[in-house]
């Protein structure tokens, strides 16, 4: 049984000791206008005080087959740069970090690899879940219950969701020392909209939970192709409406609660911010705040990162415009707001938003041009892009380096989660 011993947040949000305003990057405040940043994504001073190695062994669960594939990216420098080959990538005045450089050489020794042109469902769930579920440590300092949430339509039965919520938040969802109550995140898994589940982004929604001290709510959302849009975004409101009819069950302050998810289940999440803002519903309510984590928000699939970041780094455009026509076979709802959020007509009124985004992704012109877009609409925006990294970093925690770039992330999240509600705490 775990230790319900730890009762606080890992790291500074909200219950941890930076305050509410402070620049979600740390530091000492915006840094251009993309927001603020230390000057070292990892490995410096402060991410070693993010991701506290020694607090970890206490908090987390290794899989042997997570300690296995740790070990192998932790070969000595001289033997990782042997297989990877000698020369560095650069593209674009980037430069692919040396680590992903050699995992991506790993990758290439795979027997049976996926053919990117043509989507089969089975097998790419299969394999995420092969790669995904070892690729992050669990957690002691989490629980977690599964839920089913009807999906108010006769078109199939209830919508999965897991619940995680750190040990000694309890059902009043107070906050140890400070009185105040906890935000919930509703957390949106990425796969393409074809694949991915509760599973697969298990740990990396516990470490959401455990570094911002938030209830986190993730949403098995119906898959592509056999259920297309807008079956998952559909989904995605049920689950929405129904975290909002709960804050005194599930313990969460019900004027805070956000959104978050990464790739596929970021263009989810900008998508409900959107219907959220323009559907006057009062039950379905503007989230606090918006996580996007590469997300994908133009299905045109035309920006210059996928042209020039086609091949070779994980994501391929080859296997987006397969996720794509899966998703949404038909060209006419390609422009269509709630499938590209970058193409809304406006962007004005949606939530403060926390835009992270990978150099060697083809997804991070997407990213970055959302991120411009919210900004010139007034929107709050939090921006960073890690260089070196790669699509599906935030589920890496196996990478030297990997937990601290992920609980930086996360950190950044709840630093936003934890402004003041406008209506009653401003």
């Amino acid at each position: 049984m775990p230790d319900p011993a730890p009762s606080r947040p890992e790291s500074g949000a909200p219950s941890g000791g930076a305050p509410p305003d402070a620049p979600p990057w740390g530091g000492p405040g915006p840094r251009g206008a993309g927001g603020g940043g230390p000057a070292r994504a990892f490995g410096g001073q402060r991410n070693r005080e993010l991701y506290d190695r020694r607090r970890r062994r206490q908090s987390e669960h290794a899989s042997l087959r997570h300690r296995a594939m740790r070990a192998v990216m932790a070969v000595p420098e001289p033997l990782a740069v042997r297989l990877a080959g000698p020369d560095r990538v650069e593209v674009d005045g980037r430069v692919l970090d040396r680590r992903v450089q050699f995992m991506l050489a790993l990758q290439r020794l795979l027997p049976t690899p996926l053919d990117a042109t043509r989507l089969d469902p089975s097998a790419q769930r299969r394999q995420l879940r092969m790669v995904a579920i070892p690729a992050m440590p669990t957690r002691r300092d989490v629980y977690s219950a599964d839920r089913l949430v009807p999906r108010g339509s006769a078109d199939g039965g209830p919508v999965p969701v897991r619940v995680y919520r750190p040990y000694g938040a309890g059902t009043l969802g107070r906050e140890p020392g400070r009185g105040g109550r906890r935000g919930a995140v509703v957390y949106l898994h990425g796969g393409g909209w074809a694949s991915g589940d509760l599973d697969t982004h298990h740990g990396s929604c516990q470490t959401l939970a455990a570094v911002t001290g938030c209830v986190v709510v993730a949403v098995d959302y119906r898959l592509a192709p056999e259920h297309p849009f807008p079956a998952a975004l559909d989904d995605t409101l049920a689950a929405w409406r129904w975290v909002h009819q709960r804050p005194g069950e599930l313990g969460f302050d019900p004027g805070r609660v956000g959104v978050m998810g990464d790739s596929a289940g970021g263009n989810l999440a900008a998508a409900l911010a959107l219907v959220a803002r323009d559907s006057g519903d009062p039950g379905l309510p503007l989230p606090h705040a918006q996580g996007l984590v590469y997300p994908a928000v133009d299905a045109r699939l035309a920006t210059e990162s996928i042209r020039t970041l086609a091949d070779g780094f994980m994501l391929t455009a080859d296997a987006m415009r397969a996720f794509r026509e899966a998703y949404v076979p038909d060209p006419a709802d390609w422009e269509r707001p709630e499938v590209s959020p970058l193409l809304a007509a406006d962007h004005a009124g949606l939530p403060r938003a926390l835009v992270v985004t990978a150099g060697f992704d083809p997804l991070r012109d997407d990213g970055t041009a959302y991120a411009a877009a919210l900004r010139s609409a007034g929107v709050e925006v939090h921006e960073r892009c890690y260089d070196g990294q790669i699509h599906g970093f935030f589920g890496m925690g196996l990478l030297p380096g990997g937990m601290e770039i992920v609980t930086e992330v996360c950190e950044a999240m709840g630093r936003l989660m934890a402004r003041p509600v406008p209506s009653r705490d401003a």
